[in-house]
């Protein structure tokens, strides 16, 4: 059996206060090690492991499927090749690292990766040119503030953060220095407009609009 923890910060924002089961101790974890745990879904942001349970909500993965199949067909006109969670994107700090010297492993929600030199059969390894992120309560705090300057440290072009409930989409472009700029806020009556990918255009009616719940007559 395989042991976990929240990072201190989840627990603090969720108000836990149970004592959790907690990896032995040390200092820094690894892809090395990421790879022999079987049991669960993680994430490894600088050696600290992340815990992703709960699963995504229905909605999440409703958008999740609408975002995804919108950019799967302007991608694959363009060479581009488009994953959904769970995919793992390795973010190594230095060129040709060895599994032992990679400690980020992170599963977006959505990566675009137009350089096919860096897919290989365990996922992406350095930065996918677009990542989305489709915000839950459990992970909020995390997309909005770690995720936000990992993906800036490690060069990702483009960032964006989907904010089902309040149904907005921001934005996040890096610069000339690498950094990212003040974030374009879209909202549900907007077209988003990729700054990276020049005729990308997203009707966010389309993506926030709320699904039947009435149900549907099957046949047969």
């Amino acid at each position: 059996m395989f042991w976990f923890r929240r990072s201190a910060q989840d627990q603090t924002e969720e108000g836990l206060g149970m004592a959790l089961p907690q990896f032995e101790l040390q200092t820094q974890y690894t892809y090395m090690d990421y790879v022999t745990w079987d049991e669960g879904r993680w994430e490894l942001i600088e050696g600290e492991v992340w815990d992703m349970t709960p699963a995504p909500s229905r909605r999440h993965q409703e958008i999740s499927i609408c975002l995804s199949s919108i950019l799967y067909e302007f991608m694959r006109k363009r060479g581009c090749s488009v994953y959904t969670a769970p995919f793992d994107v390795r973010l190594p700090d230095t060129s040709e690292p060895q599994d032992h010297e990679i400690f980020t492993v992170v599963q977006p929600d959505i990566s675009i990766i137009c350089d096919s030199n860096k897919l290989d059969d365990r996922g992406c390894v350095g930065a996918p040119d677009l990542i989305v992120e489709i915000l839950s309560p459990s992970t909020a705090a995390r997309d909005l503030k770690v995720k936000r300057a990992l993906y800036e440290k490690h060069g990702v072009k483009e960032y964006w953060l989907v904010h089902p409930t309040d149904k907005v989409v921001m934005v996040y472009l890096a610069g000339d220095d690498g950094q990212y700029d003040k974030a374009q806020i879209f909202d549900q009556d907007d077209r988003l407009n990729s700054v990276l990918f020049e005729d990308l255009e997203i009707n966010l009616s389309d993506l926030f609009l709320t699904p039947r719940k009435e149900p549907v007559e099957t046949r047969g």
